[in-house]
């Protein structure tokens, strides 16, 4: 795809982030899974509901955009996800394996956080306010998750940690 003008590189942008959510909520249910602390599980879960409308959401800013919801393969999360497969698969006390997974967590809310905050600002510049809305939504949810992680890591998970 050519990438002509900022509508264009808007579609690229939003394609990526739809297989990032794609590739997501294929992964969340595994760190749910190996997570001790039933409210980093319950947070994973949450989150994996979340992500399933994150979906919907970045099918109906491509549509929005007049294209076809068709995601590009995000390398970025691809990566993530891998290292968050190495924090699955390590030997660790199950506190250490919890503030691992908050920290791979965290790793992937940071990457969405970029992403949505920039196809936000990019369709408040095109003058797209629905599209603006819909990814603005995204964002405050991403923004929920890692302040949600933050406060598990320092109230609990890393205090649990450092004790092992």
């Amino acid at each position: 795809m050519k990438m002509q003008t900022l509508n264009d590189l808007m579609v690229d942008v939003a394609r990526d982030m739809l297989d990032a959510e794609k590739q997501l909520a294929k992964a969340l249910p595994k760190m749910a899974k190996a997570a001790s602390h039933p409210e980093l599980r319950q947070a994973f879960t949450k989150h994996l509901e979340e992500t399933k409308v994150h979906v919907e959401r970045m099918a109906q800013v491509l549509e929005a955009l007049g294209h076809a919801a068709r995601g590009k393969k995000c390398k970025a999360m691809e990566g993530l996800i891998e290292e968050g497969k190495e924090v699955l698969e390590m030997e660790a006390a199950p506190e250490t394996r919890d503030a691992a997974l908050i920290a791979a967590a965290q790793k992937v809310e940071h990457y969405e956080i970029a992403g949505y905050g920039t196809l936000s600002t990019w369709a408040n510049t095109l003058g797209l306010p629905e599209v603006k809305k819909l990814l603005g939504d995204t964002l405050a949810e991403e923004k929920t998750t890692d302040g949600l992680l933050t406060e598990l890591a320092e109230s609990i998970v890393n205090v649990e940690a450092a004790a092992t």
